[in-house]
């Protein structure tokens, strides 16, 4: 259900900046707007650092070295949790303790186009 392929995406920002970003919100020193076009960041990746920090402190914050690995079984579980309606894609993350609703998106997708984790096509069999 899931293809094997995978983007790094590596921010280009510090976890010292992104901690003084989340403070500066949390103390209503800046909007998020403000914060945002001053930082050149999206909304969804303050909310994401926040939700980190929340989560897992300082050191969610900084840039992992490896690639965090999950069963087929939790992926699967955690797609099925997703398309049931009823848990939002930030919900079975934290679920699921899976790292980005972005991975999360990438099994979505793989799932949709019948593939499983290695990217081979899923055969339905009609054995009875």
């Amino acid at each position: 259900m899931f293809l094997s392929s995978s983007v790094s995406v590596k921010s280009s920002h510090s976890s010292k900046l992104k901690y003084e970003v989340i403070k500066a919100y949390k103390n209503e020193n800046y909007t998020m707007n403000e914060l945002c076009s001053k930082y050149k960041i999206n909304k969804s990746t303050l909310y994401r650092w926040i939700e980190t920090f929340e989560n897992e402190g300082i050191r969610g914050l900084e840039e992992s070295k490896t690639w965090k690995l999950y069963s087929q079984e939790l992926k699967e579980t955690a797609v099925r949790d997703y398309l049931s309606g009823e848990y939002s894609l930030r919900e079975v993350i934290r679920k699921h303790g899976i790292s980005d609703t972005k991975v999360l998106c990438k099994w979505i997708k793989k799932y949709n186009s019948h593939r499983d984790v290695y990217g081979r096509i899923k055969v339905h069999s009609n054995a009875a």
